[in-house]
């Protein structure tokens, strides 16, 4: 919800044609704001697919702790996501900067209602500290689901002989869940690739135009929706 009104809002705002409805306090906090939302969504939803693989296997659930799959080392562990992308998104209160003429040339990019001073070595680090985060999350996530997947395909083999005596010509709840896994894994994927390509598109860009911006919203927006 975070995701989709720091970023649909103001974009709706400014396809509506409002213009410089935001100061700089304003759009400071908008881009942070979405920033941290994101990267928490992302790291969340990564986090409870990692917590379902462990509870799914039985040899790490043995060789791990039981208090790992307990609801207060995820509340922990979300609690920490929130932490760590609130002091990692820190350098976009230093970049972001209200609406101003596209003509300065001291202005890198020009959003439609706030723009952003980006240096040299500022860019660089975000970048590192962002593709790193995010690359660690698209990982985990494939990791985790593919565990399931493969667990549940063993455990659908190894009960096949019980089901096939009772002839149900139902879907087995294995097949169901992953349906469900690769579906939800490969939109996670999808989207936030894209996303990421589609952003780094942008920036390198000298002066893209507003489709592109608008369809990278909607990009970004596409897995939270």
């Amino acid at each position: 919800n975070l995701v989709l009104c720091s970023k649909g809002i103001p974009q709706t705002m400014a396809t509506l044609g409002m213009e410089a409805f935001l100061d700089e306090a304003g759009c400071k906090f908008i881009f942070y704001l979405h920033r941290v939302a994101r990267g928490v969504s992302l790291s969340t939803t990564c986090l409870l697919s990692g917590f379902q693989a462990i509870k799914l296997c039985p040899s790490i659930s043995r060789w791990m702790d039981l208090h790992i799959r307990s609801p207060k080392c995820i509340v922990c562990c979300c609690f920490l996501c929130w932490v760590l992308h609130f002091l990692v998104n820190i350098p976009i209160a230093m970049y972001v900067a209200g609406p101003t003429n596209s003509k300065n040339v001291s202005i890198v990019v020009v959003y439609r209602y706030c723009s952003s001073h980006l240096s040299g070595i500022l860019f660089s680090v975000s970048a590192v500290l962002y593709t790193f985060t995010d690359g660690m999350c698209l990982a985990l996530m494939v990791w985790s689901s593919g565990s399931m997947v493969l667990i549940l395909h063993r455990h659908k083999q190894r009960v096949q002989h019980i089901r096939s005596s009772r002839l149900s010509p139902r879907t087995s709840h294995e097949t169901r869940a992953t349906h469900t896994i690769l579906l939800l894994v490969s939109m996670f994927v999808s989207f936030h690739a894209l996303a990421s390509i589609l952003s780094y598109w942008i920036i390198q860009i000298h002066n893209p135009s507003q489709w592109l911006r608008s369809i990278s919203s909607l990009v970004a927006s596409g897995f939270p929706t």
